[in-house]
Formats: structure tokens, sequence, C-alpha cells
């Protein structure tokens, strides 16, 4: 089952992840500029690394994944997922769209859209959630 995920993650990387990565860490990068923003980027460079290789992880909100709220998980990061939409997260979720439908052409590149699909609805409301690997 891993050399399928490290086989799909190649080719993830090649349709359209490394793009997608390199968006997420320069989100991550500007949002490093203000000191407000730190928070910010650093989810970016997470979900940057999910974005190269998304085979094998998941994003799960933190308040189930605890059970418990945080910072991020109340309403500070509701307040968070709005300026980070306005922001950032209306552009990285388009720019995933993008390749979902480029990837949609083929039948090969199913799966490769779904993931993209995923990605998209991630950047839409970031704050608040973690990164974790499915089990096999």
């Amino acid at each position: 089952m891993s050399l399928l995920r490290l086989l799909f993650n190649i080719a993830w990387f090649v349709l359209g992840g490394f793009v997608m990565g390199l968006a997420w860490w320069l989100a991550g990068l500007l949002c490093f500029i203000s000191i407000v923003g730190i928070p910010f980027g650093r989810a970016c460079f997470v979900i940057g690394e999910m974005a190269f290789w998304p085979f094998g992880q998941e994003s799960v909100n933190r308040k189930h994944l605890t059970g418990h709220e945080d910072l991020g998980t109340g309403s500070f990061g509701l307040i968070g997922n709005v300026i980070w939409f306005l922001f950032f997260g209306i552009w990285l979720a388009i720019g995933h769209l993008a390749h979902a439908l480029a990837c949609f052409i083929t039948i090969i590149g199913i799966p490769f859209a779904i993931q993209h699909i995923k990605l998209a609805l991630l950047s839409l409301t970031p704050i608040g959630q973690t990164i974790v690997t499915k089990p096999v």
C-alpha cells in the first residue's frame, strides 16, 4: 500500500502538486511579514507540505481530534478564517480548482482532481485544522 501512495504522490507532484505547494509556501512567507500573520504562515507551511505529498494525509479539525476547543477552533478561529479567506483563501482555492479541472479531463487524473478539491476546501478555512497521517 505504501508503494502505491509513493507512486501517486510522485505523479501528484508533477501534476500540480509542486506548483500549489509553492503557492502555499509563498502565502506563508507573505503572512510572516507581519507579527499577526505568523500563525497563518505556520499553517501555510504545514498545509503546503501536504500540498506537495497529499496521498496518505488528511486534514482534521483539532477540536474533534483533541476533544476540546483551543484558540484556533473557537471564535478567534472563525475571525481568522474570515480574514484568511479574504486575503489568501479564495486565490489558493481558485488555483486548486483550476488544477482539478485540468486533472478531471482524463480518467487517470480523477484521483488527483479529488485531492485538489479537498485542498481547495481546506484552503477556504484552514484555521483550526491539523494534518494527520492516514492509517494504512
